[in-house]
């Protein structure tokens, strides 16, 4: 297999996206929830039953899903299938441009599913793309935090999972790729916060919903040259972006760990707030709703299930 990545954003229309089928292992009771830092108790049929109307759903659109986990050797299969978190995939690279970054766990628990990852990127995206050892000076790099505004503009969080430390030495080869300016932003370090796309999300080519707390934030924006600072909607809206804010977020990952599967449609969970998404750029667009309470059990919502690698 070889992959051409291509990521410019977050809308346009998706072509190929890396996924991984859920684990097979059962979380039976809150008390273990609760010790894996899961939200509720989770059963693997209903789980492989909720990804599967998920990649359904995607596949009617034209999109081609690659689970990478039916890719992995035979002696890994075993393993790797009780790897709770392998289906947030989100967090194991980000396409920016043609550039694929791999990305680096921010607790060890995940640290299994990178490498095994990892391997197999080295071998589906070109040399030139993708290298194994691009993370080896960072210490905690997940992509959950990470939004491509433009082709020249990502928003990235320093959080629970992400260090500013990992964002510094990753800023250089944005800088080569053609990223002229990064806002990093430092949000509140708790499990409902602990991603980017727990707090805000493209919604639209010229549209950002995020939870209106987020209004308060500096962010420090970077360039080759110089960093400064701004409030997050200046940033935002810099870059072409309207902000609508909500104070209607009850359930996290369902109301905004959605997915763009082209500039007209959204993968949305059954479970989110409708007047999340009830603006005036919104009402045209077409919204696919797909059953994925079972998943986000875990933690994690459609966006962090779905690793987007050629947008076009």
């Amino acid at each position: 297999m070889l992959i051409h990545p291509y990521c410019c954003n977050e809308y346009d229309e998706l072509k190929k996206v890396i996924m991984c089928s859920p684990s097979t292992s059962a979380i039976p009771n809150q008390a273990a929830a609760d010790d894996v830092q899961w939200e509720k108790p989770v059963n693997p049929e209903k789980t492989a039953a909720a990804f599967q109307e998920m990649t359904d759903a995607m596949a009617e659109e034209g999109v081609e899903v690659i689970d990478y986990a039916s890719h992995l050797p035979d002696h890994t299969q075993s393993f790797h299938s009780r790897l709770i978190n392998r289906v947030f995939v989100r967090d194991l690279a980000c396409v920016i441009g043609t550039l694929v970054v791999p990305g680096e766990a921010g607790i060890s628990m995940r640290r299994p599913e990178y490498l095994h990852a990892h391997t197999l990127f080295r071998d589906w995206f070109p040399k030139d793309r993708f290298s194994i050892q691009a993370n080896n000076r960072v210490n905690a790099l997940e992509f959950g935090d990470v939004l491509v505004l433009r082709k020249d503009a990502v928003f990235i969080n320093t959080g629970l999972r992400t260090s500013f430390e990992s964002v510094q030495k990753l800023l250089p080869q944005l800088w080569e790729k053609g990223v002229t300016e990064v806002g990093v932003i430092d949000l509140p370090r708790r499990g409902d916060t602990m991603h980017m796309d727990m707090n805000c999300n493209v919604a639209a080519p010229d549209l950002l919903i995020a939870k209106s707390y987020m209004k308060y934030f500096p962010v420090q924006v970077f360039t080759a040259k110089e960093s400064t600072y701004m409030m997050m909607d200046d940033f935002i809206t810099r870059h072409g972006y309207d902000i609508f804010w909500r104070d209607e977020i009850h359930h996290t990952v369902a109301d905004i760990n959605f997915l763009n599967v082209n500039p007209e449609t959204l993968l949305v969970s059954t479970k989110a707030h409708k007047k999340v998404l009830h603006h005036e750029k919104l009402k045209k667009k077409n919204i696919i709703r797909v059953d994925v309470d079972e998943l986000e059990n875990g933690g994690g919502g459609i966006r962090c299930m779905t690793l987007p690698v050629e947008r076009r």
